[in-house]
């Protein structure tokens, strides 16, 4: 009896010690080519993936079918739709496309639909973080609003955009670093 307890007891063990998960490590290569591009203060993000808040009004409008296979409410596809957000030097452009809701009406035949802004960034801060990225926030205008910009990049390029602005409900968008 004593045996089996030891034999069951050492198992358990070994079998605890196994199942630890592996951690991702970044390569020298990657964390170099990173700070390249944060240093250079120069790159584009193209989003794959949209993260609305979802809310009733947007359950309801996705619920139409309006949008692509694969995609719900918290989730929407961008693939094949164009979207980027572009930081050269002290200046931001962008066109991400908007799904939420807006907390202010939109003038009739307003463009401003999209979250676009073309001009000089404030605040510009680059902080390292904890998993050998980078967190980045700015403010940027476009026409009509003032947006709140917050994005992660990992070593591996992937990248998380967070957008807020005063009229509209925050969003999220995943993406890459595209490199030229």
């Amino acid at each position: 009896m004593k045996k089996s307890y030891y034999l069951i007891l050492t198992f358990l063990v070994l079998l605890s010690l196994s199942c630890k998960s592996s951690k991702s490590v970044a390569s020298q290569v990657e964390v170099d080519n990173l700070n390249a591009i944060i240093n250079s203060k120069s790159y584009r993000i193209e989003s794959d993936w949209a993260y609305p808040q979802v809310t009733t009004a947007v359950q309801n409008a996705m619920n139409s079918g309006l949008v692509q296979p694969g995609s719900s409410s918290s989730s929407i596809s961008l693939i094949g739709n164009s979207n980027f957000l572009e930081v050269k030097n002290d200046s931001v452009q962008s066109y991400l496309p908007y799904f939420g809701e807006r907390r202010m009406q939109v003038g009739y035949g307003s463009s401003d639909s999209a979250i676009q802004f073309d001009g000089v960034v404030e605040n510009y801060k680059v902080n390292p973080n904890k998993k050998g990225g980078y967190d980045i926030s700015f403010e940027a205008q476009s026409k009509s609003e003032k947006f709140n910009v917050n994005i992660t990049i990992f070593p591996n390029l992937n990248a998380n955009i967070g957008v807020n602005g005063g009229s509209r409900l925050g969003i999220r968008y995943s993406g890459k670093v595209i490199t030229k």
